[in-house]
């Protein structure tokens, strides 16, 4: 800026909080920056494949992607969007007893609360995020007991895919 009192109130805020990168964090975040493009593309494809493998399973009842026709918004997305990206949403077939058996079964995905990563993570809102909120209350949310939410990484897509498969299975098998 070049109003000297912006500065000082932004120099006395960077100097108290430390919002301030290093030099090499700057080099890295850069470095990071020149090869999100190729990440973000393979991240997507990935997500693409895993949208279509989780529509087909017998041990999934829904599954919310904007890459699927079935989404309600493809057709937006198709226009607005350069790609899908990398968030799948689905609902598993069963209970809060399901969907904790896939992520307990999960091999190549890990378990995170935060997605976004460049490596596959997966969480389940009603066991963790949102375990606290009430029953009553996550339903008028629309957090429903078996809602699995994916962020897909950049890892082997055949490796993903099965590891989905296996959890999937294990929960299926549970189902009376």
């Amino acid at each position: 800026t070049n109003d000297e009192d912006v500065y000082k109130q932004l120099r006395f805020t960077q100097n108290g909080v430390g919002a301030v990168p290093s030099p090499f964090d700057c080099f890295l975040a850069l470095r990071g920056l020149k090869t999100l493009h190729l990440r973000m593309e393979a991240a997507a494809r990935n997500a693409n494949a895993i949208a279509l493998f989780l529509e087909r399973h017998d041990s999934v009842s829904k599954v919310v992607y904007p890459g699927l026709k079935s989404h309600p918004q493809h057709e937006i997305a198709t226009r607005q969007q350069n790609g899908y990206g990398a968030m799948i949403t689905f609902y598993c077939v069963g209970g809060r007893e399901q969907a904790a058996i896939i992520l307990q079964n999960l091999r190549v995905f890990a378990l995170a609360e935060s997605l976004g990563a460049i490596e596959s993570l997966a969480e389940s809102p009603s066991l963790m995020t949102h375990a606290s909120v009430p029953d009553e209350q996550r339903k008028l949310l629309g957090i429903d007991d078996t809602l699995i939410r994916l962020s897909v990484g950049v890892e082997s897509c055949v490796d993903l895919i099965s590891d989905l498969d296996s959890a999937l299975n294990a929960a299926l098998s549970s189902v009376g």
